[in-house]
């Protein structure tokens, strides 16, 4: 009998717990939000148990993967424990990154890395992708954790329970309308509970101060930004943009909601059969047309280029340029935003 994957909660609980980590560990999941939280979790467990110095390496099919090798083996000159971490936002090392990837499983069972923990970052792998050489090898040798998404029947009661934690609490009618307000999406249900926070006291709210919250907080949205960018509504999309960043709104969750949304619909168009593809991903209505107009007018091999763009700003806000970039990185951000709103599009 299979047993069920822990939660994201189980997981972060049990990483608050101090265990000793394991020398390698794979997260894999396909909600951003999920998988930031735990990676955070994971982070500060590191730090608690002596990892002082932290290597973040974004990869794919064309990095120089003798990098991550190096950085690997490149031990600390005072004998602290080191945090390499390794995203793979694709899913698909390339050659090159399957080898390396086998071969640093192959370290950190051996304990040739005493003073190293491995963490990989992955998104939710196809079942071609899982059967590969380097996945079976990090099965076999790492902690692997997949990290369920939260199915749209569940998503009242995940509410309920962030809710719970800032001490507020409403109706089942109100959980159920921000639930389909959100469209399953868990990055934009995070970011309407932050506003209720904000907005509200602690104890019950009724049904129209989440209405309000939601409806009538900001002149710009997230999903206003969204949908002009796969519009390829260049001009709207870069006035929602600014319009986010004058109303003050946080920029790493303005990235993760153009980030998800990327990610998102470059695993739809690589899939062979994209209906099923959207139904699994729980994407419909409005939100399936602008998807569907979006893979017509946007040649398919943008998508990686952009989702590579989007971890690239993602570092550039942590400090950490690339060569190429601008330095603010809400303009590096509307770069993204522009390059996937004109691609397809004749210039005139």
């Amino acid at each position: 009998m299979n047993r069920r994957a822990p939660d994201a909660e189980q997981l972060i609980h049990a990483l608050a717990a101090d265990q000793p980590l394991a020398p390698c560990t794979v997260l894999s999941g396909d909600e951003i939000l999920l998988l930031t939280e735990v990676s955070d979790a994971f982070r500060a467990a590191a730090v608690r148990q002596g990892c002082s110095e932290r290597t973040h390496l974004v990869m794919d099919a064309r990095s120089d993967w003798s990098q991550a090798l190096a950085s690997a083996r490149n031990t600390s000159l005072f004998g602290d424990l080191r945090l390499l971490e390794i995203s793979l936002p694709t899913g698909k090392p390339g050659r090159p990154g399957a080898d390396a990837l086998q071969q640093l499983a192959a370290l950190c069972a051996q304990d040739h890395l005493p003073d190293l923990k491995v963490l990989i970052r992955l998104p939710a792998l196809d079942r071609t992708t899982q059967q590969g050489k380097w996945v079976q090898a990090l099965k076999k040798t790492a902690v692997w954790q997949d990290i369920p998404t939260i199915p749209r029947t569940a998503l009242p009661d995940w509410i309920a329970t962030r809710l719970a934690r800032q001490q507020q609490d409403t109706a089942p009618e109100a959980l159920a309308w921000l639930s389909d307000k959100v469209e399953g999406n868990l990055l934009a249900a995070h970011q309407e509970i932050q506003k209720l926070a904000l907005l509200y006291p602690t104890g019950a709210l009724s049904l129209e101060q989440v209405q309000a919250a939601v409806l009538n907080v900001a002149r710009y949205n997230l999903y206003d930004l969204r949908d002009a960018m796969l519009a390829g509504q260049a001009d709207r999309a870069l006035t929602v943009l600014r319009g986010l960043q004058a109303e003050g709104e946080a920029l790493t969750l303005v990235l993760w909601a153009v980030g998800e949304e990327i990610r998102l619909i470059n695993r739809i168009g690589a899939d062979p059969n994209p209906d099923a593809a959207m139904r699994s991903q729980r994407v419909f209505g409005p939100r399936e047309r602008l998807m569907r107009q979006a893979l017509q007018r946007v040649p398919a091999r943008v998508w990686p280029l952009a989702l590579r763009h989007a971890h690239e700003i993602d570092r550039l806000i942590k400090g950490i340029p690339a060569a190429g970039q601008l330095t603010d990185p809400w303009d590096e951000l509307a770069r993204l935003t522009l390059r996937v709103a004109t691609a397809g599009t004749p210039r005139h």
